[in-house]
């Protein structure tokens, strides 16, 4: 199974004072964001508000992709930010990264229990014990609502889809580059394993000119996903040996630290086409590939990289962004 968040690349620093030294950019990046105003601190780590030169930045980068992916003709798809527990199930989000996932849950008690929790408040005491679990997760992934929607058989040459929308991941974090709630632009195609093979690696190049258009110094690396406890290690392994997934990686926190990812570029195989029963028109299980970009990470890179101050930014940066 892969997901379509990227994570951080690409290997993990050689020694404690590699580890401390970007420990110490990234709190300075951290720093400067939130003093010069461009996101705001809400108290835990990997949340924060955005302002108006955040948003001004993230809507243009988000324009610019869409033109770039203009000619896949992509089904426009935008979903909520949680999605039902049986759908979820069915992706096996779980049995993979359990430590990522996050259940919404909802107060169904009576007056009784309602004062037995406002005591508990009172105390100081936890009170969350009193809600129980509601059929809803949050989205950890912005295409997982798709493929239950297309159980069933798909048309002669398969569907592809532009999805927006946001994701939650529980992986509390001070590095500005990894959020808990965040949103990925992602172009997916579910067909034959030829043409999603075709998707994915055709717009590989594609995304790469996008990304290097805003200036960014960008490679396309192997990757895998975080796959959870020793039997994780075991995928994460034939993922990258099949190579099966591809992030878009740039050195936000300089050429002596791990790059970090903005992007990547998924080949599912028949993950989603076997948990949701989609088949191709000859009958087939269907695949399924993606290409995404994280947007605030790439915003954040761009901050990184240009400065806080967007009107001051390259000239031919601020046109391919059409600042």
């Amino acid at each position: 199974m892969t997901i379509t968040e990227p994570t951080t690349s690409t290997e993990a620093p050689t020694s404690t004072a590699a580890a401390t030294d970007l420990d110490a950019a990234r709190a300075d990046l951290r720093a400067r964001l939130l003093d010069h105003g461009v996101l705001l601190d809400l108290g835990s780590p990997g949340l924060y508000g955005r302002s108006g030169v955040f948003e001004r930045v993230y809507q243009a980068i988000d324009a610019a992709g869409v033109r770039s992916q203009a000619d896949l003709d992509a089904e426009v798809l935008r979903f909520p930010p949680v999605e039902p527990l049986a759908a979820f199930e069915r992706t096996d989000y779980i049995a993979s990264f359990p430590d990522l996932a996050a259940s919404i849950s909802a107060f169904t008690g009576d007056d009784r229990t309602h004062r037995a929790l406002l005591a508990a408040r009172e105390r100081g005491d936890r009170w969350e014990s009193f809600l129980e679990p509601a059929d809803l997760m949050l989205t950890p992934a912005v295409c997982h609502p798709l493929y239950g929607m297309l159980s069933g058989v798909l048309p002669a040459g398969g569907r592809t889809f532009d999805i927006l929308g946001d994701s939650f991941r529980r992986e509390p974090s001070l590095d500005p580059m990894r959020l808990q709630s965040f949103h990925m632009h992602e172009f997916v195609h579910v067909g034959t394993p030829d043409s999603a093979t075709a998707h994915r690696d055709e717009r590989i190049p594609v995304m790469r000119a996008l990304l290097e258009s805003f200036g960014l110094e960008v490679d396309v690396v192997p990757a895998n996903d975080p796959f959870f406890g020793r039997v994780g290690q075991m995928l994460a392994r034939n993922q990258v040996e099949q190579a099966l997934k591809f992030e878009f990686v740039t050195p936000v926190y300089g050429h002596d630290h791990p790059w970090t990812a903005i992007g990547s570029a998924n080949l599912h195989e028949d993950h989603f086409g076997t948990s949701f029963g989609i088949r191709t028109a000859d009958g087939a299980v269907a695949h399924s590939a993606c290409v995404a970009y994280g947007l605030e990470r790439t915003t954040i890179a761009l901050f990184a990289a240009h400065g806080t101050d967007p009107d001051a930014w390259p000239a031919d940066v601020r046109t391919a962004l059409a600042l």
